[in-house]
């Protein structure tokens, strides 16, 4: 049986969820799909590192960009962590501890990218390197970081998988929107093992299965946010 104080809770931590994951939904897409396709160009190394040199002040920006949804994601974390106690607490803090190794897998991968700063603004770095050894260096820089990113993203998946479970299991939250993020899921999972298992394969799945996560976060926020106690009260008894 839970207080007032914790039903008031849950309905709170809806709502941080749903803004957590709007916030993530706004700057994601503008460091991934705005501001770095304007700086990187495939195969060529130095045209990168010249456009990143050029465009220092959007290269910083796609890195805030990034920073703000590995942030937000350790919010939606915990937010969602409290909302799903009641449907099985253990499990609840499991699904945490993936988004949790997710972030935090992430967030040093990250660092590559902050390392391209240090190398543009280091004068040592200008003299130690010729521009085409620097170059390199940036592009590895760069191929690190989304490495890293991709790998992590196993670990989101299996979060989305078990998250989908949960709501699955609850009472308080409809079925489907259990089914869509098992669904998410399992394509952020495919495209995590993907380079490993079929890389020949070059379709991005995730780009087809990631609606799921869209749809929670609005009904996080109109309906999870305003939760009847009665709902809650029918969760606690099963």
């Amino acid at each position: 049986m839970t207080n007032s104080k914790n039903r008031t809770s849950l309905r709170k931590a809806a709502l941080i969820a749903g803004l957590a994951i709007l916030a993530m939904a706004i700057a994601a897409p503008f460091a991934e799909l705005y501001a770095f396709p304007k700086l990187l160009v495939s195969r060529s190394a130095a045209e990168t590192a010249k456009n990143i040199i050029a465009n220092e002040a959007l290269f910083r920006a796609g890195i805030f960009g990034y920073t703000i949804t590995f942030i937000c994601d350790l919010l939606a974390a915990w937010a969602l962590w409290v909302f799903l106690k009641p449907v099985n607490e253990s499990l609840s803090l499991l699904t945490a501890w993936f988004r949790l190794v997710y972030t935090v897998i992430a967030f040093v991968a990250l660092l590559n990218l902050v390392a391209i700063l240090r190398l543009l603004n280091t004068p040592d770095y200008k003299t130690v390197f010729e521009p085409d050894q620097l170059y390199a260096q940036i592009k590895l820089s760069l191929n690190a970081f989304r490495s890293g990113w991709y790998f992590g993203i196993l670990f989101f998946g299996i979060h989305l998988g078990l998250l989908g479970y949960l709501v699955l299991k609850s009472t308080y939250i409809p079925n489907l929107l259990g089914v869509l993020l098992i669904v998410a899921g399992l394509g952020y999972l495919i495209n995590a093992i993907k380079p490993i298992a079929f890389p020949n394969i070059h379709l991005d799945f995730a780009k087809y299965t990631f609606f799921g996560e869209l749809i929670f976060m609005l009904w996080l926020i109109i309906k999870g946010s305003r939760i009847k106690e009665s709902n809650i009260e029918s969760v606690v008894q099963v």
